[in-house]
């Protein structure tokens, strides 16, 4: 490049750097099918590994309470085998397809996801109506699925922020509540369960009707619906989807719950109180930006407190978690052990102190990257289907998303005080994983509720 070039560059003046302008998500188009199945599909250009993904309404409380954690072993089995595939002739089909097929229950439902590439499509979906429609849950791989959730559930109680919400759970929710319950089920209920229960679970509520199939990628050339017809669009089943049941707190949940590890170098914390689902009051656009503002950054309150002036953590972040019907507000993280009582006073201050609002300066920098990471979040086909396959197991859809945007651009600082006060007033349900005696007569003393302590 000459020298004379160059000096034209210099004295050139800097282009303009403008916002970004609204973003809103892909618009799908729909279809229900006889059957009762509804799809959804998102053409994505250039995305040509598509993803797919079914979501089912099936609120856990519909696990028998004898055999809870069934759902998610049957989820487990849909894979390993069908009517006309053994385990290993199914796994086979998969790998030599390039297909990853994976399945799993939450609160809300069972969800099935399938990525594939463009071409084998057809093929994916007539294998993912297989594991829905047949599979046959062979006893060998029922027995294999099992020691591996006994031996799961083992490990959640070794790792201590495992620990810490299996704790939250029973502490905060009725214990008459599934949802005080772990969602995987316990090492009694997992025992229990047998080839058969896993068997009427699946008959009696798996079934087309009432489920999403989502499809996003590069669609261009093919016939999505037909393809989905002619594979899921056969399935006939006739099953009953129980009405989730919403969770009750517990009435005495506001208190402190100090798990028993004698020698711990480090405490965990998980401090959480009711919250909001997405059809809150006046609009769930403020609470992701609220979650970010207390602690989804090293530069939001409690880091910029309890890591950064204090140097206690590596790191805690607070969360607004909505499910079927209400939700949570949690904060979570470790500190050091010997900081365990001077963290858990400091914490409920802070997090006591949104009450009085928030700076024009906090607001704007959590408006900004929630809406504006949007894009970047859901650029690929599978962003994309994950947040309608959630959407769904909610009863909404990815309209909401694009207008919980446009909301979110559009919040004051007064709206986020107010929707801060409406959940955060003050009613902690607290629980530390540590060396309780190093720590619970200090705690005592800091006169926050009753605490207990409890074994590991």
């Amino acid at each position: 490049m000459s020298t004379q070039t160059l000096s034209a560059q210099a004295g050139a003046p800097r282009p303009e750097v403008t916002p970004p302008g609204p973003w809103s998500f892909p618009v799908p188009t729909r279809r229900t099918l006889p059957n009762g199945i509804e799809v959804v599909a998102y053409d994505i250009p250039g995305q040509y590994v598509v993803s797919v993904r079914t979501a089912l309404p099936l609120p856990l409380s519909a696990e028998p309470r004898e055999v809870e954690g069934v759902a998610t072993v049957m989820a487990r089995l849909l894979d390993e085998g069908t009517a006309e595939h053994t385990p290993e002739e199914f796994a086979e089909l998969l790998e030599r397809k390039g297909i990853a097929l994976g399945a799993s229950v939450n609160e809300a439902g069972l969800g099935v996801d399938l990525d594939v590439p463009k071409r084998r499509l057809g093929e994916a979906l007539e294998l993912l109506r297989l594991a829905l429609a047949e599979p046959v849950f062979p006893q060998s791989e029922v027995d294999r699925i099992r020691r591996t959730r006994l031996a799961e559930i083992e490990q959640e109680r070794a790792l201590a922020p495992q620990r810490a919400a299996r704790e939250f759970v029973a502490t905060f929710f009725d214990e008459q509540d599934r949802a005080s319950r772990p969602s995987g089920g316990t090492a009694t209920t997992i025992s229990a369960l047998t080839r058969q229960d896993v068997v009427d679970f699946h008959a009696r509520h798996v079934g087309p009707r009432g489920m999403t199939a989502v499809v996003a990628g590069d669609l261009s050339d093919l016939d999505v619906f037909a393809m989905v017809e002619r594979t899921l669009g056969t399935w006939r089943a006739d099953v009953s989807t129980p009405e989730p049941v919403p969770a009750r707190r517990s009435g005495d949940a506001g208190r402190i719950v100090l798990v028993d590890r004698p020698g711990s170098v480090q405490s965990e914390l998980l401090v959480g109180c009711a919250g909001p689902d997405r059809r809150a009051e006046g609009g769930w656009a403020p609470y992701p930006v609220l979650g970010f503002m207390v602690g989804g950054s090293p530069n939001a309150r409690i880091d910029a407190v309890l890591r950064e002036e204090k140097g206690y953590t590596y790191g805690i972040r607070s969360v607004f978690r909505p499910r079927s019907s209400g939700g949570l507000f949690l904060t979570s993280g470790s500190v050091r052990a010997d900081a365990t009582v001077e963290s858990v006073k400091l914490l409920l201050e802070i997090l006591g102190s949104g009450r009085e609002g928030f700076d024009a300066e906090e607001v704007r920098s959590g408006v900004d990257f929630v809406s504006k990471t949007a894009p970047g979040r859901y650029a690929t086909a599978d962003a994309v289907a994950d947040e309608a396959a959630t959407m769904a197991l909610e009863g909404l859809t990815t309209e909401f998303t694009t207008r919980n945007l446009e909301q979110m651009r559009k919040l004051q600082p007064s709206e986020l005080r107010d929707a801060y006060r409406r959940w955060v007033l003050g009613e902690w349900t607290v629980v530390v994983v540590g060396d309780a005696g190093a720590y619970a007569d200090a705690i005592r003393g800091l006169s926050l509720g009753d605490v207990t302590v409890v074994p590991n």
